[in-house]
C-alpha cells in the first residue's frame, strides 16, 4: 500500500509537471528540465520522449518527423538549426540554466528550449537519453568541449548508431588552428574571400555572412542532410565536421578559376563583379541615397545606355570604368522606369529607400511564413 501510495505521488508530480509545461507551451520553454532530470531515474518515461509518428502536434515539411538536438550557441548554429526547423523538423535546444534565451528572434523559431547544467552527471545522462531517439545532433563548441562533457562522437554514436552528428567550428576540429580563437573576419581573411571584397584602397568586412552563415551554417546543413539520407538508406550515422573557412573557401571557388584562367585581376574594384565595372555596381543619388545597378547581358546594358543617356561609342559592350552615371541622372525617374525595373537592373539600397518600390516583393517572398 506505502508503495502504491508513493508510486501515485510520483505520478501525480510528473502528471502535474507535464501540466504546467503545456500551459507556457507558447513560449516554447522547459524551465523545469532539471527537476524533471533529478526526479525520474534513468530509463523512466518523461517529457523528452520521441513522439509517436501520428502525434498530432507533428509539423509538415520534408523533415516531419526527424528530431534534431541543438547544443545552444549564437549566430550561425541557431541559424542553422531553424532552417532544419523551417523544414519541418522538431529541434529541441539545450541551454544553460538561466540562459534566458530570448525566443522572439527570428533565428530561434520552431525550438523547444531546454534549460539544463551539462556539468550535472545526471542532466549529460539525461541528454544521452534525449539523443539516443534523435536523429541528429547540433553543436559549435571548441574542439574537445563535448568530448569533455562525456557527449562525443564516440560515446554517442555507441548509443545510437544512426545519430548525424553535426559539428561547426571556425577552423575545424583538426589542424594547426583548430584551438586558436577567431571570428568570421579571421576565417574569411585566410581565403582570399577579404582581400576580394572592399574599395580600392581597404578590404571591407561583408558582416558576418561569407564565413559564420554563408561558410558555416549553409555547408552545415548540407552535411546533415546528405547525412540524413544516408543514415535512412544504410542505417548508419556519421559525423559531419564544417569549418567555416573551409566553407568560405569553397564559395570563392568560381573566383579561383578565373584568376587562374586571366579572367580576374587580384586587388578590389578591377573586375566586373567587385565594382570594377560601370554596368555592375553601387551609385550615389542626388537625393543622397543609393542604388544598386546590374546590366551584365547585352540587352540589359543596351536599357542602362538608354536611360542613363550613355552616348559615348566607348561604353559599348562590357567595358570597365569610366561612366558617369551620378547624380540627377540616376536619380531621375525615367531612369527607375518599367522596363528598366521590370528586368530588375537597377535596385534601391537600403530599407527604407526599397521600402515602397519593393513592398509587393518583400511581402510575397520575404515577410510570409
Amino acid at each position: 500500500m506505502r508503495a502504491a501510495r508513493s508510486n501515485a505521488r510520483r505520478f501525480a508530480f510528473w502528471f502535474d509537471s507535464r501540466q504546467k509545461m503545456l500551459a507556457i507551451d507558447s513560449l516554447r520553454r522547459d524551465n523545469l528540465a532539471n527537476q524533471l532530470i533529478k526526479a525520474f531515474p534513468s530509463g523512466e518515461k518523461n517529457v523528452l520522449d520521441k513522439p509517436a509518428p501520428q502525434s498530432s502536434t507533428r509539423t509538415s515539411g520534408p523533415l516531419a518527423g526527424f528530431r534534431i538536438v541543438e547544443f545552444a550557441g549564437i549566430g550561425p548554429g541557431p541559424f542553422a538549426c531553424m532552417l532544419l526547423a523551417d523544414m519541418g523538423a522538431e529541434v529541441v535546444t539545450l541551454d544553460r540554466v538561466g540562459a534566458g534565451k530570448n525566443l522572439k528572434a527570428v533565428a530561434v523559431r520552431g525550438r523547444k528550449v531546454i534549460e539544463l547544467d551539462l556539468k550535472d552527471k545526471a542532466a549529460v545522462a539525461q541528454v544521452l537519453d534525449l539523443l539516443a531517439g534523435a536523429d541528429a545532433l547540433i553543436e559549435g563548441f571548441r574542439p574537445g568541449v563535448m568530448e569533455r562533457l562525456g557527449l562525443g562522437p564516440d560515446v554517442v554514436l555507441a548509443r545510437n548508431p544512426k545519430l548525424v552528428y553535426g559539428r561547426m567550428t571556425g577552423w575545424g576540429q583538426e589542424g594547426p588552428l583548430a584551438n586558436a580563437a577567431g571570428h568570421d573576419i579571421n576565417y574569411i581573411s585566410i581565403t582570399g574571400a577579404l582581400a576580394a571584397i572592399g574599395t580600392k584602397e581597404k578590404p571591407v568586412p561583408p558582416l558576418n555572412l561569407v564565413g559564420d552563415f554563408g561558410g558555416g551554417a549553409l555547408y552545415l546543413v548540407v552535411g546533415v542532410l546528405a547525412a540524413l539520407l544516408e543514415a535512412s538508406r544504410s542505417g548508419k550515422g556519421q559525423v559531419v565536421d564544417t569549418a567555416m573557412c573551409d566553407g568560405a573557401a569553397s564559395l570563392m571557388s568560381m573566383f579561383f578559376d578565373m584568376r587562374a584562367s586571366g579572367r580576374w585581376t587580384e586587388g578590389r574594384d578591377q573586375n566586373f563583379l567587385d565594382g570594377g565595372a560601370h554596368f555592375y555596381g553601387v551609385y550615389e543619388c542626388s537625393c543622397g541615397n543609393f542604388i544598386s545597378i546590374g546590366s551584365i547581358e547585352p540587352q540589359f546594358y543596351a536599357l542602362l545606355r538608354k536611360h542613363a543617356d550613355l552616348t559615348n561609342a566607348s561604353l559599348r559592350g562590357a567595358a570597365l570604368g569610366g561612366a558617369n552615371l551620378t547624380g540627377a541622372t540616376i536619380a531621375g525617374a525615367d531612369f527607375l522606369g518599367a522596363d528598366v525595373t521590370s528586368a530588375r537592373l537597377v535596385a534601391p539600397i537600403g530599407l527604407e529607400a526599397a521600402k515602397n518600390l519593393d513592398k509587393a516583393q518583400n511581402i510575397e517572398r520575404l515577410l510570409r511564413e
